[in-house]
């Protein structure tokens, strides 16, 4: 079981990860997270992990509406209780789908992000956009359906004000395109993620 010490290290850490304004939000949801359970892999098997909140490095720092924000890399705790998730509101859901959406499971990633498809809030989109750098073509599929019409500003906006992230986020997405799917879509913008971006960077 974790210390009250290691467990608010936590806790602090997904505080900087968004808004202060939804401060009061956050810590609701904080407080039905599973942080002191063992960790359930992706094969079913459970361990105690060394750190359930990991940095990238250096940590995922960006800038929404000139407010900065520290993004987690990777998440190892559980999902909460199901019971104790549907008594959230619907922002507090929103919220506990972007946390993880950094889950380890891809899976879990793809489940949750399906259920911010109708979402628009601008402090979804630094977890939404982290997801195009990554390697997951089903996870592109749905990030396919959320860069719409109601969305695109916003995510044009993160960009403007997250350049150097924006270039490397597009700088993965090259290296996953060569690495696992030059084969599948010989040419680059053909590929999804990459169409992904072109649409978002569009004028």
């Amino acid at each position: 079981m974790l210390d009250l010490i290691k467990k608010q290290e936590y806790k602090n850490r997904l505080y900087k990860a968004f808004p202060h304004k939804l401060k009061n939000d956050v810590t609701v949801v904080l407080s039905i997270l599973p942080l002191d359970d063992k960790t359930k892999l992706a094969d079913g098997s459970d361990c105690w992990v060394d750190d359930l909140i990991r940095q990238s490095n250096p940590s995922m720092t960006i800038l929404l509406d000139g407010e900065v924000l520290v993004i987690p890399y990777r998440i190892y705790f559980n999902e909460p209780d199901t019971a104790k998730e549907a008594k959230l509101t619907d922002r507090q859901k929103i919220i506990l789908h972007c946390i993880y959406l950094r889950h380890h499971n891809g899976y879990v990633r793809q489940n949750r992000l399906e259920r911010l498809i109708e979402s628009d809030e601008l402090w979804i989109i630094p977890f939404t956009f982290q997801l195009l750098g990554e390697y997951i073509y089903e996870i592109l599929e749905v990030l396919d359906k959320h860069i719409n019409d109601k969305t695109i500003d916003m995510y044009r906006q993160f960009v403007s004000e997250n350049e150097k992230y924006s270039q490397l986020t597009r700088e993965r997405v090259i290296s996953y395109w060569d690495v696992y799917y030059r084969g599948r879509s010989p040419i680059l913008a053909n590929y999804l993620g990459q169409h992904l971006i072109d649409r978002i960077l569009a004028k």
